[in-house]
């Protein structure tokens, strides 16, 4: 090795020390990287869920008897539904209007003669649908009560439940049908976005706003060194937090792994590196902490958050918003996540988005370098 690869190795070194330190001694730094990403796996973790449970159903029961009691029970027994009993269907609509119900089941007076008669004995159902996917959600598992209560029906009176279409179910993937084996991974990008490119961005603005940058500037420092100086303490400090959160997804949460870890960990490593070159580039732009923070949020997170597929379900987006989608890196990251986790190893997916991820990271890093001079200005 010369000396000029030895000097620039030094200052480098000198460099991430310097860095390093800087992370050690601002608070920020450590609540963004491990203390900000346990209180979102908790939220979201025990906190936020898809999964409709207990959900409290009117039961109007006009004239109660045997089949009436077999078709209440039904729901008594589901861990879906909390049901509440009233005698009159006005009492249950009002208390749908407060809020206090989420739906109505209404079984007629002439209920149990119609049964037993063998005619058609219609139920009436009433769902709130001010919350639309919870109300699709709900009135599928009516459905299900339903279905269940005929087939008890039919076994009691010593018959088979006759259906013109045989149905047998198979959930793949995700057998418990649990939202937390699918929010959880794609947090794991919500995560690694913040620690990547709004602590960056505020850390290398702070730096600007104290003129350590310019008295940086005027030593004998490259611009590639200074860069590198950055990223790889943030970058050893993003890779910490995303092995902190694959932990407490597996351990805590109990989301299966069905993959690779190095697979996870590679592209958890290109990621990562898209994130740091966007926050890189936010903090050469913005040279205010406030500025960039907001920049960051707007520009990073909330892309993260929204567009990525992590809780919206980016093909039922509009055609013009799933276009913008593929310019959201975070959008990449989560189809790997979310293929990891509860799929296994599908190269067909995880090469694509590898490949993305790179050309992200790669974009952002040159932009990053040719707008990164050595002056004052």
């Amino acid at each position: 090795m010369n000396s000029r690869a030895r000097a620039s190795l030094l200052r480098l070194r000198g460099l991430i020390r310097k860095e390093a330190w800087q992370i050690v001694r601002d608070p920020s730094s450590i609540l963004i990287a491990f203390i900000l990403p346990l209180v979102l796996l908790f939220i979201f973790g025990f906190g936020v869920s898809l999964d409709a449970s207990h959900v409290k159903v009117a039961l109007v029961v006009e004239k109660p008897s045997p089949q009436t009691m077999r078709f209440s029970s039904a729901f008594e027994h589901s861990e879906y539904f909390a049901p509440v009993h009233f005698q009159e269907a006005r009492q249950a609509e009002k208390a749908m209007e407060r809020g206090q119900v989420r739906a109505i089941v209404w079984l007629r007076e002439d209920f149990s003669q119609k049964v037993l008669s063998g005619r058609s004995a219609p139920i009436g159902l009433l769902v709130d649908g001010v919350d639309a996917n919870s109300a699709r959600i709900v009135e599928g598992y009516l459905q299900g009560v339903w279905q269940h209560y005929l087939a008890e029906e039919a076994q009691s009176r010593g018959v088979s439940l006759t259906t013109p279409v045989s149905v047998q179910e198979r959930i793949w993937f995700n057998p418990e049908v649990r939202s937390r084996n699918f929010l959880v991974p794609g947090l794991v990008a919500v995560i690694m976005t913040l620690i990547g490119a709004l602590s960056t961005a505020m850390v290398v603005s702070r730096e600007w706003e104290r003129g350590t940058m310019e008295a940086l500037w005027v030593t004998p420092v490259r611009v590639g060194e200074v860069l590198l100086g950055k990223l790889i303490p943030y970058f050893l400090l993003g890779m910490g937090g995303m092995l902190l959160t694959v932990a407490m997804a597996w351990w805590v949460f109990e989301v299966p792994l069905r993959g690779s870890f190095w697979l996870l960990l590679l592209s958890s490593m290109l990621f990562l590196l898209a994130a740091l070159g966007m926050g890189l580039l936010i903090s050469t732009v913005a040279r205010n902490q406030f500025v960039a923070g907001q920049v960051a949020i707007i520009a990073t997170f909330l892309p993260a958050f929204i567009l990525s597929g992590f809780i919206f379900d980016i093909d039922s987006m509009p055609p013009a918003i799933q276009f913008l989608t593929h310019i959201i890196a975070a959008r990449y990251f989560v189809a790997i996540l979310q293929t990891i986790f509860l799929v296994g190893n599908v190269w067909v997916v995880f090469v694509g988005n590898a490949l993305a991820l790179l050309a992200m990271a790669a974009f952002f890093m040159l932009l990053v370098r040719r707008r990164t001079k050595k002056n004052l200005e």
